[in-house]
């Protein structure tokens, strides 16, 4: 595991850097993380053991140990930049495990340490699948929640019925976007510029580039399209709990 005594490297704010970054995009990120923990308290406890789906930098790991002490997590990605900045940032955390696993290999849940989850939890990852990876997950992950337990997935779903609030919500943003791009905000390319030059970061950096390429999109199917996959993976209630006009944070009741 990757750590600072080893590195010199400051993994706490190479973590605020990623979540400045994402908050360019969203920035609305923390009121849907709130509102994801709020449910997982409401439906499984204070003191669930956690699925990290994608997990990057354990944006949402963070914030689930940060409010709920008795929490554990198993934070899964493929990207070896982001989990070089996780595993740095939560070295020493017992609480915490990370795995490297492609969650398009059909046995990636052979990789983790439990065969049983509370709740798996998502943001802002799963539109890089399109639909027929995205639901041979769903049905994986059915088999990895406990009965009773929960999946949520906040994550860019657009509804295609409606192209002229889509087209109006997408100018607004994009408008506040350039603005404060002016301003110095670094976006994701920069950011990954900033992370390439980094003596830690290069190498892990290059080798994420060999994976995925520059950037790569699913097909960002709707919320009543991500539900009735789910609902056919196995979950029995499936229902937005926070919505944007161009996100919607989904859960899904095992």
């Amino acid at each position: 595991m990757t750590d600072t005594a080893t590195t010199g490297t400051d993994w706490a704010a190479w973590q605020r850097s990623w979540d400045r970054q994402q908050e360019w995009y969203m920035p609305d990120r923390e009121e849907r993380f709130r509102v994801m923990l709020d449910m997982v308290e409401a439906v499984v406890g204070p003191e669930p053991r956690v699925l990290d789906l994608a997990c990057g930098t354990g944006s949402i790991t963070d914030r689930l140990l940060k409010r709920f002490p008795g929490a554990r997590s198993t934070g899964v990605d493929l990207d070896p930049a982001l989990l070089a900045i996780a595993e740095g940032y939560f070295a020493g955390e017992e609480r915490v495990t990370f795995v490297t696993a492609d969650l398009k290999d059909p046995d990636w849940v052979t990789a983790l340490p439990h065969t049983s989850y509370d709740a798996v939890l998502t943001a802002t990852a799963l539109h890089w699948l399109h639909t027929e990876p995205l639901t041979a997950l769903y049905g994986q992950l059915a088999g990895l929640v406990r009965d009773g337990g929960v999946l949520m997935n906040a994550d860019h779903m657009i509804d295609e019925t409606t192209p002229r609030i889509n087209a109006a919500e997408r100018a607004r943003r994009h408008a506040r976007m350039d603005q404060e791009k002016a301003a110095g905000v670094l976006d994701w390319t920069d950011w990954w510029a900033v992370a390439a030059k980094d003596p830690v970061l290069a190498e892990p950096t290059a080798r994420r580039f060999e994976i995925y390429g520059e950037h790569a999109d699913g097909d960002t199917p709707s919320a009543r399209r991500h539900a009735e996959i789910l609902r056919a993976a196995g979950f029995d209630e499936v229902r937005p709990v926070w919505a944007s006009p161009s996100d919607t944070l989904l859960l899904a009741l095992k």
